[in-house]
């Protein structure tokens, strides 16, 4: 049986852990809601950019930008979304999962990888998979210019001929408690069509300056870069989420082991004092029998 000053000490411990979970529960708690407010701000923005690329669409109906024409091969480029740091729960596993089974089953011909996030690039480098392009250390605030490389990078392989499609896997924000591993395409671009006046109510149209072509041109890129950023922002969401559950999970088990051993020292204490009573009296016995 362990002495019960080795169980005050393990006690100590995990009320210390504790005290850092807790912490580290309130700081993710802060962060996340600095991270809806940024997911929500920019909705707006990607929205209205969608509207605009739905009428510039409709104006050019026989010429088609290559982020539309759709290949046949089986090549891909695979933009996946991480976190920097651990601590999130599964978050990171979900996503590299959803991102790898995607690939195996639409793209086996090739298989390359942008990773945004120090996780998913450490995970597919160790098991040798092709990462042609990485960005790490994005601030909790991200700005578009931190992941601007990573997204030139896969749109250049694309306008080389080098990959037939260019993917995207991040960890969609729901709620707070629901975090969805999500893959999309982001080119070929699949723009859907404007609801009719009728059903989603009067929309705007547009004079295009010089022409709907080269609103198009210009647009399209923007396009997949808002995409990207908006699954940045989704993902920082995500992670708060998950890290902040995640150390309230902590904290509460650390609670449960703690009422544990304190119980299992008061066992070992009632035991101690009771043997040392026993042996008090022995000797008192014992006195009395030899006078």
């Amino acid at each position: 049986m362990p002495a019960f000053r080795d169980i005050v000490r393990r006690i100590d411990s995990i009320k210390n852990t504790q005290k850092i979970t807790k912490a580290m529960q309130v700081v993710a708690a802060t962060r996340l809601r600095r991270a809806q407010q940024a997911v929500q701000a920019t909705r707006p923005y990607a929205e209205k950019m969608l509207e605009v690329l739905q009428t510039a669409g409709e104006r050019v109906t026989e010429y088609k930008h290559p982020f539309l024409v759709r290949r046949e091969g089986k090549r891909a480029v695979m933009i996946l979304v991480t976190t920097d740091k651990g601590l999130c729960g599964a978050l990171n596993v979900n996503n590299i999962r959803a991102a790898t089974r995607f690939m195996n089953e639409n793209y086996p011909d090739q298989q390359r990888y942008v990773t945004l996030g120090r996780k998913g690039r450490d995970f597919l480098l160790r098991y040798r998979r092709d990462v042609i392009a990485d960005v790490v250390g994005i601030s909790d605030r991200p700005a578009i210019d931190e992941v601007l490389p990573g997204i030139t990078v896969a749109l250049e392989e694309y306008a080389k001929g080098t990959t037939d499609a260019v993917l995207l896997c991040y960890a969609k924000w729901v709620s707070t408690l629901k975090q969805e591993a999500t893959v999309r395409t982001l080119i070929p671009a699949e723009i859907p069509q404007r609801e009719r006046e009728g059903d989603g109510g009067p929309r705007a149209d547009y004079i295009y300056e010089p022409d709907p072509e080269s609103v198009l041109d210009a647009l399209l890129p923007r396009y997949v870069e808002t995409q990207v950023f908006q699954a940045v922002l989704e993902n920082k969401a995500s992670e708060y989420s998950a890290k902040m559950i995640a150390m309230q999970n902590a904290t509460n088990a650390a609670g449960d082991l703690i009422e544990v051993l304190t119980l299992f020292a008061n066992k070992v204490r009632q035991a101690g004092i009771t043997t040392e009573l026993m042996e008090i009296v022995s000797g008192a016995e014992a006195m009395r029998a030899s006078s």
